[in-house]
């Protein structure tokens, strides 16, 4: 389901993206999009493979941004899913399709540092963050901490 389907309270009706992914009329997203409308939408590389879904966006609660999107991959029905951290400058926001991408081949997102649902990694922790962002070629986020 992609974030126009999720979209109960409305916000994104109304918004038309045309043919250059410019948006014509008024309302939130792309700039601007509600979370839960984000969870569940699809993730798909450059060689338009599905790469799974997004399970959980991360808030660093010090600086009010987005850190990572907990994506899905693997498994059937649940079970024996693989989860990702992948940092949220790496994923890009495809208004066309409705759903994400990443700029990562398949083979590679099955050999990146994942976690399964009942053992998820310290996200806090620097050397964590380093090894994260080392994979997906991103910086971390290095700006003012909200008080």
């Amino acid at each position: 389901m992609n974030y126009e389907e999720r979209d109960t309270y409305g916000m994104y009706k109304g918004n038309l993206v045309g043919g250059s992914g410019v948006i014509v009329r008024q309302g939130p997203g792309p700039e601007l999009m509600g979370a839960d409308t984000l969870i569940g939408n699809d993730v798909y590389n450059l060689k338009n493979e599905d790469l799974g879904d997004i399970k959980e966006i991360m808030l660093d609660m010090r600086t009010g941004r987005v850190s990572y999107a907990v994506l899905s991959f693997g498994g059937f029905l649940g079970m024996g899913e693989k989860l990702f951290a992948v940092p949220w400058t790496a994923l890009k926001l495809d208004t066309q399709n409705k759903r994400f991408t990443l700029n990562v081949d398949k083979e590679r997102l099955e050999s990146a540092p994942g976690f399964d649902q009942d053992s998820w990694p310290n996200m806090a922790d620097p050397s964590w963050e380093k090894i994260i962002h080392d994979y997906y070629g991103t910086k971390p986020y290095t700006g003012d901490v909200i008080v």
